[in-house]
C-alpha cells in the first residue's frame, strides 16, 4: 500500500504551498530538531497591512544558529503579545472572514510554549483543525532515526522508518535530492509546485505568497480547500527530461 511522507521544518503560519504539502501527503515530520536559521522563515512571515506586506513575528528567546529549533525559546511577554494581536487587528478587521479566523489565530497567538518548536507545531495543528487537515503530524525529534546522518540521507533514513513509499517536497528542494538516491531505498521522489493564484484582497493590487493568515481571511474554508489542490507534482525524472 502506498504511503506518502512530507517533510519540511517549522515555519510560522507559512505561505499556501506549504499547506498544499501538509495536505497531499499521510503523514508530515515537521522537521524539529534542525539547526535554526537566522534571517530566515521559522519565526516569521507576511501579512497585508494597508496595502503592503509587513512581518509578523514570534518574539524570541536565546535564537542562535548554532542551536537546533527546539533549543530557541519563546518570548511569553504578554504585552508583545497584544501588540501582535492588535496588528492582526488592524490589518484584518474588516475582512470577510475575520471574525472566523481570528479566534483561532488569538489562541495560537498566547499560547503558552516556551519553546518555538513546540509553539509552531501547535499553530500548525490548530490550522489543519479550521481546515479540517487530517494528515498525521510528527515531530521529527521523536522519531528514532540515525541522527549521524546529514541532509539527504537523513530524510531518506525517516521515510524508511515510517515505510515510505513516497516522498513529496516542496519545488523548492529539487537541487537538495536525487531520483536515484531515493529509488534505491525504494521511495519515489515527488515535488509539489503551486500554481499561481489569487483572491481579492479588499480592493488592494494582489500580492502574492503571503501568510495562510492572508488566504484564511478572504477566503472560505471551502474556497481554502480548493487552493490545497491547485498545484503540480512533478517527480524527478520529469525534472531531468526539461
Amino acid at each position: 500500500m502506498a504511503k506518502i511522507i512530507g517533510i519540511m521544518q517549522p515555519y510560522f503560519m507559512p505561505y499556501i504551498g506549504y499547506w498544499q504539502l501538509l495536505n497531499a501527503v499521510d503523514e508530515y515530520v515537521v522537521y524539529d530538531d534542525v539547526n535554526f536559521i537566522k534571517g530566515g522563515w521559522i519565526n516569521r512571515n507576511r501579512i497585508l497591512l494597508n496595502g503592503q506586506p509587513q512581518m509578523i513575528n514570534v518574539p524570541m528567546l536565546g535564537a542562535s544558529s548554532n542551536k537546533l529549533i527546539n533549543e530557541v525559546g519563546v518570548n511569553s511577554d504578554q504585552n508583545i503579545r497584544n501588540k501582535t494581536l492588535r496588528m492582526l487587528i488592524a490589518a484584518y478587521s474588516k475582512a470577510p472572514y475575520f471574525n472566523d479566523v481570528y479566534p483561532m489565530l488569538e489562541n495560537v497567538i498566547n499560547h503558552e510554549s516556551g519553546n518555538l518548536a513546540d509553539y509552531i507545531a501547535y499553530s500548525i495543528i490548530r490550522v489543519c483543525n479550521y481546515l479540517n487537515i487530517d494528515t498525521k503530524i510528527l515531530l521529527s525529534s521523536s522519531l528514532n532515526k540515525d541522527c549521524s546522518l546529514r541532509a539527504q540521507d537523513k530524510v531518506i533514513n525517516i521515510c524508511s522508518l515510517l515505510e515510505a513509499t513516497c516522498y513529496y517536497n516542496a519545488i523548492g528542494g529539487q537541487k537538495l535530492y536525487d531520483y536515484k538516491s531515493f529509488s534505491n531505498a525504494g521511495i519515489d521522489l515527488c515535488f509539489l509546485k503551486t500554481n499561481f493564484m489569487e483572491y481579492k484582497q479588499f480592493d488592494n493590487p494582489f500580492v502574492e505568497s503571503l501568510s495562510i493568515i492572508d488566504v484564511l481571511m478572504f477566503n472560505s474554508v471551502d474556497e481554502v480547500k480548493t487552493m490545497l489542490c491547485d498545484y503540480e507534482l512533478i517527480n524527478q525524472k520529469q525534472l531531468e527530461l526539461r
